[in-house]
């Protein structure tokens, strides 16, 4: 049912077209005249007729409103477009011919003259009837869709019922958005303005992460020509549909796109297919409404369970019902027109007698009907939202006209013409006021009777919002709307979305659980997308994430690196905080390494008391008594410092400990250097006539101990100077901690002071191991060969060993080497002797002083 509406304005006093030149104006009737569409080529749609009693109420309560046009009576007259291009174009035109003579352009009537014309519900019908009263600058309403008019003529007259469309665009966007819907599929039809919506959706959607598993576009309904054609296009968009693994479907229609979806039962049962397959969730478009053709009354509707569709805002008018129950008293008094009597005999499947309605019932109609007994699916008796739509524009004239009368009155007031206008001045008050009403209308701002304030944005849309309705489906094939959501309006490129989950119905499929549309099972956090060849940019496989990344969401694009001070955990869906290390006295390498740096500390200290007390024997003066204190104070220093390396590190302790072990060191080598030394020394002296026997002494082997440790502190000098060692931290060498450590400052000059302890011990090996023969009463020799060898490779294998290390295990590694490598010093060089003056005391004395290097292999 889709009737146009015209208003038109008649004065009591009628006359031809030969008129007195004035006239009494009291009382007029204004008339609102609509183009609608009660039938769909000629089949009645028993759902638009509430579209009729919207207009009917709204003019009754302004009638008995004495506030709004007071001293005026509305009344309305409607003419039946059958959703064909035709009918409307002739009944634009006939609204300026003289009644009874279809004579366009050539009207003589006083009265019946149009005022304002509201078309609808879909755009088609307002463009058409556009081309035909934007000629003569009629103000026009449109309900129930939007139009898209290019002229700036056709704008100024254009006054739409209904928000701007791309704010339901937006809704729908923001819709998917909330239930995380990205796999959906479209239905659309095939007119300009589906493809507009197509346009407009595809880029909006797609820049958001949705995308699609089909487009389809609805085909041209037709009951004559092409029929066939019709018939195969729809049975391969509902293939697709049913075969589509996407849960949710945007239908974008207007009214007659309903006939369509009532279909799928039908297909259903032709195809044999189970009725899930077309179990979905349903978004529809606000253009939309439920509507069915006689002999899909009947049919299953429980596939539209749960659906959800966008709507023009609205409320429920008070008082609206009991208009409705009446019409059963107003139908015996009414001429049975073209609307009521075909749809009460469509509606209650009853004939009155003479009737002409193809129709297989039996039982003839009284009239009394009530049509709060029709189930909804038939009719419904709670205002639709495009019914509010037309109940508001009928409002909008009325207030328009109001402002504008008022506005004339108090010119006419002026010049004191009250009681008389004169005919003529009527007349082109008739003419040339449509322009001004279109001004008064695209300006009007008022309540309606529920409180809701109605004004037009500059472009002519109503500044509105949409309401989220859900459908719920009963055994009987009635329904319910609820209201769950509601799309307001903040500025014209931004709305406020708010959605009541629980109070949604879902569709039996999914047993009122929220359902999911994705193109493939959601992946946990801890992985990242990678696209699917060959499929839309939504459909994808997962991966883990990379070491050292995680995800901490669903269906991530890319893993996310965690922070320098945190580390993954093993789902790698969250980062952990990295503890901070060092090697410390209370973990267990740490009390071992303490231990044993105790350890030697004591033996070494012992061993300089046993050499003390027994300074006066042969065989501590026949090993240079100061060489060896020297070296045993050195290799005490040497256990000590690396207590540096332990414990957590501060600056004065990385300052300290590697320029002291370089020091310490130095001493200790160059004092088995000197030993050495001492020995070829000593030997060669025996020989008649030597001159060497001038540079034995004590001050020889102090000589070579200071100026090798002073070299050795020139070196640590320029280190501390140009790049000295500092506090650092080390995050990434360990992936869970965070290590305090040491920074040597200068690599260089670290392996510089390590190259020049390796120098001296290379020297004093080359030269002991040279000596080695040499008469054992003074051979010392052997030995230091052994330490230096031990000494060597301890050294050697640090090296690379150190480099391989991270965190703080390049500590431990330099504390055991330090450790080994003084050790086996300590063992090589006194263990032997220390055995002679504790065991074996009976060879310590001048006698036996040449065959201590006899014991001495023995005991090695």
């Amino acid at each position: 049912m889709c009737p146009l509406v015209f208003l038109f304005i008649r004065l009591d006093i009628l006359s031809s077209c030969n008129h007195s030149p004035y006239v009494l104006a009291s009382s007029p009737l204004i008339i609102f005249v609509a183009l609608l569409s009660f039938k769909l080529h000629f089949r009645v749609v028993t759902q638009l007729y509430q579209h009729i009693l919207s207009l009917a109420f709204a003019v009754k309560e302004i009638n008995k409103n004495h506030h709004i046009l007071p001293n005026f009576t509305l009344g309305f007259h409607i003419y039946n477009s059958h959703f064909i291009a035709s009918w409307t174009y002739h009944a634009s035109m006939e609204l300026f011919s003289t009644q009874g003579k279809f004579i366009p352009n050539y009207k003589c009537d006083t009265e019946n003259n149009p005022v304002a014309v509201i078309g609808g519900p879909n755009s088609e019908i307002f463009i058409h009837m556009s081309a035909t009263l934007s000629i003569y600058k009629v103000p026009q309403f449109t309900y129930g869709s939007s139009a898209d008019l290019s002229r700036k003529t056709q704008i100024a007259l254009y006054h739409q019922m209904f928000p701007n469309v791309n704010r339901q665009c937006r809704g729908i966007l923001q819709l998917l958005l909330h239930f995380q819907w990205r796999w959906i599929g479209v239905l659309y039809d095939n007119d300009d303005d589906g493809e507009r919506f197509i346009q407009k959706v595809i880029p909006m959607f797609s820049q958001k992460g949705i995308c699609f598993d089909f487009i389809e576009r609805f085909p041209i309904i037709t009951f004559v020509d092409n029929f066939d054609k019709m018939v195969t296009e729809g049975f391969q968009t509902y293939h697709v549909v049913t075969e589509s693994t996407a849960n949710v479907s945007i239908i974008y229609g207007d009214i007659k796109t309903m006939v369509f979806i009532r279909m799928f039962p039908t297909i259903l049962k032709y195809e044999n297919i189970t009725e899930i397959a077309v179990c979905k969730v349903w978004v529809m478009s606000a253009q939309m409404e439920f509507t069915s053709l006689p002999f899909q009354k009947h049919e299953n509707i429980d596939f539209l369970h749960g659906a959800l569709r966008f709507a023009i805002h609205s409320k429920e008018i008070l008082g609206f019902q009991e208009f409705l129950h009446m019409r059963k008293l107003i139908l015996v008094k009414e001429d049975r027109n073209d609307f009521i009597q075909p749809f009460w005999e469509e509606a209650f499947e009853c004939l009155f007698p003479g009737s002409t309605l193809d129709s297989q019932a039996t039982v003839t109609c009284t009239g009394i009907e009530k049509l709060e007994t029709l189930p909804s699916s038939v009719f419904e008796t709670s205002m639709t939202a495009h019914s509010y739509s037309i109940y508001n524009s009928v409002y909008v004239v009325a207030h328009a006209l109001y402002a504008m009368l008022s506005l004339e009155v108090k010119k006419t007031s002026r010049i004191n013409i009250l009681y008389y206008i004169p005919m003529n001045r009527s007349l082109s008050f008739l003419s040339f006021s449509f322009l001004k009403l279109n001004y008064f209308v695209r300006h009007v701002f008022f309540n309606n009777s529920v409180g809701e304030t109605l004004y037009f944005t500059p472009n002519g849309e109503l500044e509105t919002g949409f309401d989220i309705i859900n459908w719920v489906i009963f055994p009987n094939q009635s329904f319910f709307r609820v209201k769950v959501g509601q799309l307001q309006p903040l500025s014209s490129k931004e709305e406020m979305f708010t959605i009541s989950e629980k109070t949604i119905t879902w569709t039996h499929r999914f047993n009122q659980t929220q359902p999911t549309s994705l193109c493939n099972p959601s992946y946990h956090s801890g992985y990242s997308k990678v696209k699917q060849e060959g499929k839309p940019f939504c459909c994808y496989h997962c991966i883990p994430c990379p070491k050292g990344k995680i995800s901490n969401h669903k269906d991530m694009d890319n893993c996310l690196q965690c922070p320098q001070d945190h580390y993954p955990n093993e789902d790698q869906d969250f980062c952990i905080p990295k503890y901070v290390t060092f090697l410390s006295y209370e973990e267990p390498l740490g009390i071992t390494f303490t231990s044993f740096i105790i350890s030697f500390s004591v033996i070494t200290i012992l061993l300089l008391w046993l050499f003390i007390k027994h300074n006066d024997t042969p065989i501590v003066k026949a090993n240079n008594e100061t060489l060896t204190y020297i070296l045993l104070i050195s290799l005490l220093l040497s256990f000590l410092c690396t207590l540096l390396f332990i414990g957590q590190p501060h600056q004065w302790t990385c300052l300290l400990r590697q320029v002291t072990f370089g020091i310490i060191f130095s001493m200790t080598i160059s004092s088995i250097l000197a030993k050495t030394i001492i020995v070829i020394l000593a030997f060669m002296t025996t020989k008649p006539g030597s001159r060497i026997r001038k540079w034995m002494g004590k001050r020889l082997g102090l000589s070579i101990v200071l100026s090798c440790s002073f070299i050795q502190t020139i070196i640590c000098i320029v280190w501390l100077s140009i790049s000295p060692p500092f506090l650092d931290v080390d995050m990434y060498s360990m992936p869970k901690e965070i290590v305090l450590m040491c920074n040597e400052g200068s690599t260089i000059m670290f392996y510089c002071v390590l190259g020049f302890m390796g120098f001296l011990a290379t020297i004093s090996f080359i030269v002991a191991y040279l000596v080695r023969k040499l008469p054992d009463t003074f051979n010392e020799a052997k030995f230091i060969t052994f330490s230096m060898l031990l000494f060597s490779s301890v050294w050697l294998t640090f090296v690379p060993t150190y480099l391989s290390t991270k965190g703080k295990y390049m500590v431990a590694m330099q504390i055991f080497s330090i450790l080994c490598s003084s050790g086996g010093l300590l063992a090589c060089i006194f263990f032997s002797k220390c055995y002679i003056m504790i065991r074996k005391s009976e060879l310590n004395s001048k006698v036996q002083l040449r065959r201590i290097t006899m014991y001495q292999q023995k005991i090695f």
